[in-house]
């Protein structure tokens, strides 16, 4: 087996990230198809028949790009989007539903079992999204002086000399090209009128998009937010400098068009790094923020501020941690990596007292905003780096030790410091919220080999057709 070659492959089972799995036998002796060679392929599920040509190989398994579906899988579904397969946001769009969480239950069972070496332990169903389209309330577009044609495109004159502009989402593996796009499915059809109104607003006034080759250009990101309950929208223009009288009628003509706007801001980043965040920002029409409701807290919404981006499945999911923690109105309770405060916030009636512990100064603000808007009085934040010890923030503040930690860390999971102040302040539970259950895994199993068990945990689709999964998991302090 070489690069290069074209293969004929029956896919048999499904793989994290999307990708389905071949086994070819090199030899032709094995019987059992233990020792098949393994084949991943993207874009692929259970029951395909497929062509595709090797990518990558290694001694153990071998990469595949999808050349032809020969014979589809009866789990696939007729996919909505016109980008699909272009955009890389939505990579199961064409997998049934049902399907999906089958797959993302098995993804938390497998990663728990591979990476934690755990057995026996209890997993609840998924929790499905009960929106499967329009459910985010937070999209993120870039613009690009770099459009990424498609191959319809590349054969269309008028596309290929309008390809110095773009107003969309990124290519997989493609920093610097846009996928340039009119509407995206996860927001809701007035989003997608602001974003089609934005793109054609700067277009005909030949406005520049900032290049990350020549660290030129006006024009950075679009960031669209949408509060779920009453629908509310703030438009978060992110620039390369100012343009007051651009912004000034970009506002007028976008707020007489959408009603539902509720704020129009600009942020001015100043950095070479394509993020869409401002060194400082600029409100052109509003006060700056939208409000939204998780269960019946209220929450205020900065541009820059995170918020659970599935407003109905963040419902879910922090119930998700109040069944397993279990509360009672004794517990005093520590929330690691508490960004705005939405969980602490959420648990605030239910417990004695909660500190909210978080390294992100204006997090903090927002914090302690949402704890003033819900009349709060028995949760506090507390401004820290977890990727130190925090213990001497707890001495020097004189704070009462919790008996039960939440901890919501990023992606990257824990720092080991973080993970030996949990076990020096040894609470009784210890509820683990993650997006990724093989760093999760990682730190629960370094927890259990000191006096902690993994009793249960609770997956919750935030996202679906595409393969991320939130996970809730309890750990308890053995007795010894």
């Amino acid at each position: 087996m070489l690069k290069g070659d074209i293969l004929i492959l029956n896919i048999v089972s499904y793989a994290f990230e999307g990708k389905g799995i071949a086994k070819v036998d090199l030899d032709n002796k094995s019987t059992d198809g233990q020792n098949n060679f393994v084949v991943f392929v993207n874009s692929t599920y259970t029951g395909d028949k497929v062509e595709a040509m090797l990518t990558k190989i290694k001694k153990t398994y071998a990469e595949a790009k999808l050349l032809k579906i020969i014979l589809p899988s009866n789990l696939r579904t007729e996919s909505k989007c016109k980008y699909f397969g272009i955009c890389g946001g939505c990579k199961q769009q064409d997998l049934d539903y049902q399907k999906q969480l089958e797959f993302k239950t098995q993804q938390v069972k497998e990663i728990a079992e591979h990476i934690g070496g755990f057995k026996d332990f209890n997993l609840s169903p998924i929790i499905s999204s009960e929106n499967t389209y329009g459910y985010r309330n937070k999209m993120e577009f870039s613009f690009s002086d770099k459009r990424w044609l498609t191959n319809s495109e590349l054969t269309d004159p008028e596309k290929i000399e309008d390809k110095n502009f773009a107003l969309g989402l990124h290519i997989p593996r493609i920093y610097d090209k846009v996928l340039d796009i009119d509407e995206c499915l996860l927001q809701s059809d007035e989003c997608n009128k602001i974003l089609d109104f934005t793109k054609s607003f700067f277009k005909e006034k030949n406005i520049s998009c900032y290049s990350s080759k020549t660290h030129t250009g006006f024009l950075r990101h679009l960031v669209l937010r949408q509060s779920y309950n009453n629908k509310d929208i703030m438009v978060n223009l992110v620039t390369y400098g100012e343009d007051k009288d651009l912004l000034e009628e970009f506002t007028k003509e976008i707020t007489n068009k959408i009603i539902l706007i509720k704020t129009v801001v600009n942020n001015i980043n100043l950095k070479k790094a394509q993020i869409a965040v401002g060194d400082y920002e600029i409100v052109f029409y509003g006060d700056g923020y939208i409000y939204d409701k998780i269960g019946d807290k209220n929450f205020r919404i900065s541009a820059n501020s995170f918020f659970q981006t599935n407003t109905k499945q963040a419902e879910n999911l922090y119930q998700a941690v109040i069944d397993l923690a279990g509360f009672s109105f004794n517990d005093v309770v520590y929330d690691l990596y508490a960004g705005a405060g939405t969980i602490t916030t959420f648990i605030a009636d239910k417990i004695k007292y909660a500190y909210g512990f978080e390294s992100i100064e204006s997090a903090i603000k927002d914090a302690v905003v949402n704890k003033e808007l819900n009349g709060i009085r028995n949760i506090d934040f507390i401004l820290a780096d977890l990727n130190k010890s925090f213990l001497p923030l707890i001495r020097t503040n004189n704070l009462a030790k919790p008996n039960i930690i939440i901890t919501d860390p990023p992606r990257s999971g824990m720092n080991p410091k973080t993970v030996n102040d949990i076990l020096q302040l040894s609470p009784e539970k210890i509820i683990y919220v993650s997006c990724n259950p093989a760093t999760q895994m990682r730190d629960i199993k370094m927890l259990t080999e000191f006096n902690y068990e993994l009793k249960k945990m609770i997956p919750v689709d935030m996202f679906p057709h595409t393969f991320h999964i939130e996970n809730v998991a309890l750990l308890e302090k053995l007795i010894q």
